[in-house]
């Protein structure tokens, strides 16, 4: 039994528990975990600057594998995923197609967020085929606004986080509220969860290079969001800082088939923050 079969017959039910296993193709030898059924289409997910594997919360992975096929992977260069890191989305995008076709899908659900939601709207409109529904949290267009800035805040916070001696998520992610620390507290102990096979951690070439992409993203001209037709979800914290809200509203208006979901009192892992009404409306939206 190969590593695809072997892959396909053991239903994992929990992200923690879910093993870390190989696909290569076009030279890269991507790491990836698949939990949850194996009915229905399948949902990828495509993940935030700097993120690898054990980044995704527990909460949301094990809510939506609960009812269907979940795909995480760490793209070219990043975790223990092989290769260098591309300085563009659109080459991100590119080697996430690799990788979901060479799982042998034809066509997938893809959960964006953040740098992941910027790669997945390059991938709706460079392969519209392949994707049947789209969920783009805490993520702006091309061109949004403060795009540009994530590289500055990036860099503020994790100097903040290092004379603190707190992780930066917690500034960047998170509100300054009592609810928003308590929340980033809860969010960055359950990344703690998963005790073995843990992924390697991002590169500072791989984190700089995708630095690079989001900020060039953010200088681009707007696309024309209005020839996705796909059915697409998009959620955001109300008070994000990274990438500011008003670019949820702008993409909620410009695509054609689209439906916001904004969460009080968080910020940019406002998913993350309110995980229970985010895996219920995800998988409701999916369902429909």
């Amino acid at each position: 039994m190969n590593d695809k079969q072997e892959a396909r017959s053991d239903v994992v039910t929990s992200y923690k528990d879910a093993p870390t296993r190989t696909l290569t193709a076009d030279g890269v030898t991507f790491a990836y975990r698949e939990l949850g059924p194996r009915s229905g289409t399948p949902i990828v997910f495509i993940t935030h600057l700097a993120a690898v594997l054990d980044n995704w919360d527990p909460r949301v992975v094990d809510g939506i594998a609960a009812k269907r096929h979940v795909i995480t992977f760490d793209n070219r260069g990043v975790g223990a995923s092989s290769g260098s890191t591309p300085r563009t989305i659109q080459e991100m995008a590119k080697d996430a197609v690799t990788f979901i076709r060479a799982l042998g899908l034809e066509q997938v659900d893809i959960h964006g967020f953040s740098m992941g939601g910027m790669i997945a709207q390059v991938i709706v409109q460079t392969d519209p085929q392949l994707v049947r529904k789209l969920i783009l949290s805490g993520t702006g267009p091309a061109g949004g606004e403060g795009i540009k800035n994530v590289t500055v805040l990036s860099h503020l916070d994790t100097v903040r986080g290092l004379f603190t001696l707190q992780d930066p998520k917690q500034f960047l992610f998170f509100t300054r509220t009592a609810n928003g620390r308590r929340a980033g507290k809860e969010f960055l102990a359950r990344l703690k969860e998963r005790t073995t096979d843990r992924d390697k951690s991002i590169s500072p070439i791989a984190y700089s290079n995708q630095l690079k992409a989001i900020h060039r993203w953010g200088l681009e001209q707007p696309h024309d969001l209005s020839a996705i037709r796909q059915p697409v979800l998009v959620a955001k914290g109300e008070s994000d800082r990274m990438v500011p809200t008003k670019n949820s509203h702008d993409m909620a208006r410009r695509l054609p088939n689209a439906e916001l979901v904004v969460y009080p009192d968080a910020g940019h892992g406002g998913i993350f923050q309110f995980h229970d009404q985010f895996v219920k409306t995800a998988n409701e939206f999916l369902d429909r």
